[in-house]
């Protein structure tokens, strides 16, 4: 694990859109194409107004978040809604969205659909998560109904998740795609999330999920 730290948050925000505005590049300049992971919430908006306006050909970039809720775009828990207004927009609006939820009551009626429309954009080429206080990342909670299935190695590239935490059912890449990403890049504020980091890396994944990723990640700091 690499460990960046920031002076302040706006530093932090800044500083980690130009980081993936140019892995983005790079890989746009080599393979002609690129894909964009991202998560849902309110912390990485910053970051996603200031990706918004990068000059990149983002019609050869293929967008998707890591985990949605299980809700339509209607509703204000829809993290498919929040990508749109904050990211999807300006030059980034020319991006390819790779959906994670379709209408159905849940999401095991259409998983395997979703899981086709994201496999032709694997490995992920830039990857960014979140990580919970409880050290959960994407919807890999501690105590999730498939959280063992979904660190397995062999785990599809989607799966279904239920956990108290979470609230409404959810659907979520599995740790083997996170794992793949090419660039993993984790996004943290606060000294309780760096204090739940620390615990973490003396944790096994199913006690705290982002300890699966964290070996290839750079996690990016700022009080």
């Amino acid at each position: 694990m690499k460990f960046e730290p920031y002076p302040d948050r706006e530093f932090l925000m800044l500083g980690l859109a130009n980081v993936i505005a140019g892995q983005l590049a790079d890989f746009l300049r080599r393979e002609g194409r690129a894909s964009l992971s991202v998560p849902g919430g309110t912390t990485p908006g910053p970051i996603f107004d200031t990706l918004s306006g990068v000059d990149i050909d983002w019609s050869k970039v293929a967008v998707f978040l890591n985990d949605e809720r299980w809700v339509g775009e209607d509703s204000p828990r829809s993290n498919t809604r929040l990508l749109r207004e904050r990211l999807l927009r300006g030059k980034a609006a020319a991006a390819q969205l790779i959906p994670l939820y379709a209408e159905a009551a849940n999401p095991e009626e259409r998983l395997e659909d979703l899981a086709e429309g994201l496999r032709p954009h694997l490995p992920i080429s830039v990857l960014l998560l979140g990580m919970g206080a409880d050290m959960h990342t994407a919807s890999l909670f501690p105590g999730a109904d498939r959280l063992t299935d979904a660190l397995a190695a062999d785990a599809p590239i989607l799966l279904p998740m239920r956990a108290e935490a979470a609230g409404e059912p959810r659907i979520t890449l599995t740790a083997p795609v996170l794992k793949g990403a090419m660039n993993i890049h984790i996004l943290i504020t606060g000294q309780e999330k760096r204090d739940a980091l620390e615990r973490a890396l003396t944790l096994s994944p199913e006690e705290a999920p982002v300890r699966a990723v964290l070996d290839n990640a750079t996690v990016h700091w700022a009080e």
